[in-house]
């Protein structure tokens, strides 16, 4: 019996995939988790055989949730689960110890097939990621190129001061907007990155070369 772990923010999303997957004979749901911070707490009580992981979630997103989860459980097979097909984000999740990435559109059979795939030590790409994979090798270019939700281009304004270590006031002046419409900015800024605090919103933002350049 496959022991597995379904962790997306959005309540629809994870009994969707509860219902889908709750009837199948070797495939026993042991926990639903709403954030990646309550999986990283089930997983300290106990460890199921596969995760499948969503990646866009606040606080912590599924990159970073990836990275520690292999690092300290590196037994559990995780399969990222996203709405984005980027191939950025499809790199980072396989880096960070993810064995398997599935669109959100995915249906039953291609989840279990997936599932059946990491337990035996296969990796699985749907067919729409292993066309992004030869996409990339062939250097054909992309539009968008980030792993998260594209800012617009406020939030790319905002964000560059910060990182210049500007103070809310002091954006608020630049850019002669209220003191409440940077930090709603700023709030909206670390939702999409997936951080909770200003140390980190400077951190994904350096690390994953966040800022669009041709702004």
């Amino acid at each position: 019996m496959i022991k597995l772990c379904i962790t997306d923010d959005h309540k629809m999303v994870l009994e969707g995939l509860q219902l889908l997957l709750n009837t199948h004979p070797d495939i026993h749901i042991v926990q639903l988790c709403n954030s990646a911070n309550s999986l990283l707490t089930y997983l300290k009580v106990e460890q199921p055989d596969v995760i499948l992981l969503d990646i866009n979630m606040p606080e912590l997103n599924g990159i970073e949730a990836c990275k520690i989860i292999k690092k300290e459980y590196s037994s559990i097979k995780i399969i990222a689960l996203s709405m984005i097909a980027e191939i950025n984000l499809v790199k980072l999740m396989l880096k960070n110890g993810a064995v398997g990435y599935l669109h959100k559109n995915a249906g039953q059979d291609e989840i279990i097939s997936a599932i059946h795939d990491v337990v035996n030590g296969k990796r699985y790409l749907s067919s729409e990621i292993n066309d992004l994979l030869l996409l990339a090798q062939n250097n054909i270019p992309k539009i968008y190129n980030s792993p998260f939700p594209k800012l617009s281009r406020r939030e790319e304004e905002i964000l560059t001061f910060i990182l210049d270590e500007l103070t809310t006031k002091e954006i608020s002046d630049k850019l002669f907007i209220s003191f409440g419409t940077v930090e709603t900015h700023r709030r909206n800024i670390m939702i999409k990155l997936g951080v909770k605090n200003t140390a980190g919103l400077v951190r994904v933002a350096l690390e994953y070369d966040i800022i669009n350049k041709d702004h």
